[in-house]
């Protein structure tokens, strides 16, 4: 972890997070609202229909943890639109959308976890990462969205 700046930590702990969020919930949650990165601090927001109960965010936390025990690697793939399309599909998308003149696109891939378009600088392997606690979750039910805040340690 020395010399990975934590912003850096933190953005890459929002891909293993989503990936543990969508294991523990299902694909109902695998649409990402919006994400926020400050230091060491973040927030993983997606669509989602329900508070998770204490067990499953109890659940998030250890999945992330593991795969960061994992220390497995994170492909960063540039590639022509279209053909990033037509290897990772719609869930490399999140549901804020990519202008339709970004013509290349850089596809972030946790092997079996976690795949997404982002323009983000990221780890090289999720053991980069460190200890990921989650410090809140909050549900809005009125936009059926799914605040997952978290901090790496």
């Amino acid at each position: 972890m020395q010399g990975i700046p934590i912003e850096v930590r933190t953005h890459t702990a929002l891909h293993v997070v989503k990936g543990a969020v969508v294991k523990v919930l299902g694909e109902e949650a695998k649409w990402t609202a919006s994400t926020y990165v400050k230091e060491n601090r973040g927030v993983l927001i997606v669509k989602f229909s329900r508070k998770p109960t204490a067990e499953e965010v109890a659940g998030i936390e250890r999945l992330a943890n593991e795969k960061v025990e994992e220390d497995v690697p994170i492909e960063v793939y540039e590639l022509p639109r279209e053909e990033a399309e037509k290897r990772f599909g719609e869930d490399m998308y999140d549901l804020f959308p990519i202008p339709p003149d970004v013509r290349t696109l850089r596809v972030v891939v946790i092997e079996g976890w976690n795949v997404n378009a982002c323009k983000e600088e990221h780890a090289g392997t999720t053991g980069e990462v460190g200890e990921i606690r989650i410090r809140k979750v909050r549900f809005r039910p009125n936009k059926e969205l799914l605040e997952v805040s978290f901090e790496v340690l």
